[in-house]
């Protein structure tokens, strides 16, 4: 190995406006030995690689995928588990310019050939060769040649730092490009609370865009990243212990299976290094969020909304949260309205409609779609899908997707509010509600509840009769023994309801 010192990368050299290739170099400099990333091989075993390890495996991997002809604006599709591997591979694309495009490990081949030729990547990672012809492709545990040279590589800054892929109302997968090139923003470090040298526990999939962005930050921080292979509720808090971890981000999905562990389970760990834990991506029920914050503090719990698009954004704090129970925060970053989405006409405080956003005046993009279109209005204003309301003081509440919404004989019923209710019930462990074809009221409602005991119809509707007011409540449900969402927490209602509607 090269030998890596503070000469070769100036320990003054400020973090801020650096690629990130070159600020895997910069924190590697500053301090060698220090761990950068932690994971788990398929066999169980764990990998730990140093900042200079990392640093300089990342040079030789992109002097390889150089050689191979992947250079700047390229995307490199990585299908890899979460695993040391998927980091390293996203931090040798940026070296070399191009653009990390992750994806889930465990997607079909034909899936994932869709999203690859939509992207039309010049490298996937992670697969096999025959599943993408006509196309570069590396299998799962290729290493580069230890003789390739570790040295430093020219740095380059890669147009754009993620190409994330989403799935879309239509079902047809679509690329959402990240729209500012991948330089470290420590305004954006600062928004979201990464500190320099911390410890990140990761236990959520590294192909999802949150994981993802905290994930990267925080290692181009100097942060040791210690990423699980899949969550589970009581590896995650043992891990936050072992390795003094100081940033877990988590969606409602984990924040539920952690509480349902017990107050015995819990309370043998320390988690007393956390300064923050985040949650996002899915609503979290209101009885959930509290009795987090009552457990580790208002000061550490943190929520934020927004879309891999980045538009704008919202955050809040636990304390806040308090003062303002159900809001996901005030949009700090960019512009929210809500809108009557038939006519387009802004709404009055208070009254709900379609949520629409905006990242300035002057319409500077964030992204650019492959495969989509966006849903705009006039001067720049584009949405997610989802519907809530402003107060007058700026917060904002959600109500659920416009999509997902159910028409039930005239009433608008909003499924993450009777889902909310039913992981109430200490037996559920998630729930999706949807809207299927009712002759008499248009559409009824239809639950799909994963249980951990057996459960009945009427013990469910009983439980949330008590909880919801009755035209809200499931004309019928579905009971499994598998997850309904995924691990990400995210939920695909429409491809559910799809599968239920005769053929």
């Amino acid at each position: 190995m090269a030998e890596l010192t503070a000469g070769t990368v100036p320990d003054a050299e400020p973090m801020l406006g650096l690629s990130f290739g070159r600020a895997i170099s910069v924190v590697a400099a500053e301090d060698p030995d220090r761990p950068a990333v932690t994971g788990w091989e398929p066999d169980g075993t764990q990998r730990m690689v140093t900042r200079a390890e990392l640093d300089a495996q990342t040079n030789r991997i992109a002097r390889a995928w150089g050689a191979m002809g992947i250079g700047e604006g390229d995307f490199v599709s990585i299908a890899l588990p979460n695993s040391v591997a998927f980091i390293e591979a996203a931090i040798a694309a940026w070296k070399l310019g191009a653009v990390p495009q992750p994806l889930s490990a465990r997607l079909p081949a034909h899936e994932r050939s869709e999203i690859v030729e939509l992207a039309d990547s010049k490298l996937i990672v992670g697969a096999e060769a025959e599943t993408h012809p006509n196309r570069r492709v590396l299998p799962l545990g290729w290493v580069p040649d230890q003789s390739i040279s570790d040295a430093e590589l020219p740095d380059r800054v890669s147009p754009s730092l993620r190409a994330m892929t989403s799935g879309g109302s239509t079902g047809r997968p679509k690329l959402i490009v990240h729209g500012q090139p991948a330089i470290l923003d420590l305004a954006v470090t600062d928004r979201f609370r990464v500190t320099r040298d911390g410890c990140h526990v990761v236990p959520g999939p590294l192909y999802h865009a949150a994981p993802f962005a905290f994930s990267v930050f925080g290692v181009a921080l100097g942060n040791h990243l210690v990423i699980l292979p899949r969550f589970d509720a009581d590896a995650t808090l043992r891990a936050i212990e072992e390795h003094h971890a100081t940033m877990v981000f988590v969606v409602p999905t984990m924040m539920l299976r952690i509480w349902r562990l017990g107050d015995e389970v819990r309370d043998r760990y320390d988690l007393s290094t956390v300064e923050t834990f985040w949650h996002a991506a899915a609503p979290c029920p209101d009885w959930l969020k509290a009795d987090w914050i009552n457990w580790l503090g208002g000061d550490r719990v943190h929520e934020f909304y927004g879309g891999s698009e980045t538009q704008a954004l919202t955050f809040i704090s636990g304390d806040e949260w308090l003062e303002h129970r159900g809001s996901v925060g005030r949009c700090l970053i960019g512009e929210m309205k809500v809108v009557d989405p038939d006519t387009g006409t802004e709404l009055p405080a208070g009254e709900v409609g379609e949520i629409f956003m905006r990242r300035d005046a002057q319409g500077t993009p964030s992204y650019r779609y492959l495969g989509s279109e966006a849903r705009t209005l006039p001067d720049h204003w584009e949405s997610l899908g989802d519907m809530g309301a402003i107060d007058a003081d700026g917060y904002v509440f959600l109500s659920d997707r416009r999509a997902d919404m159910i028409l039930v004989g005239g009433e608008n019923v909003y499924p993450a509010e009777i889902e909310s209710a039913l992981m109430q019930h200490p037996n559920v462990l998630s729930a999706a509600v949807i809207g299927l074809p009712d002759e008499d009221l248009g559409s009824r409602v239809h639950a799909i509840v994963q249980v951990t005991t057996p459960a009945g119809d009427d013990e469910l509707a009983a439980f949330l009769g008590e909880r919801l007011v009755r035209y809200k409540l499931p004309r019928s449900f579905e009971f499994t023994a598998e997850p309904v969402r995924d691990d990400a927490g995210k939920v695909r209602r429409s491809a559910l309801r799809d599968e239920r509607l005769p053929r």
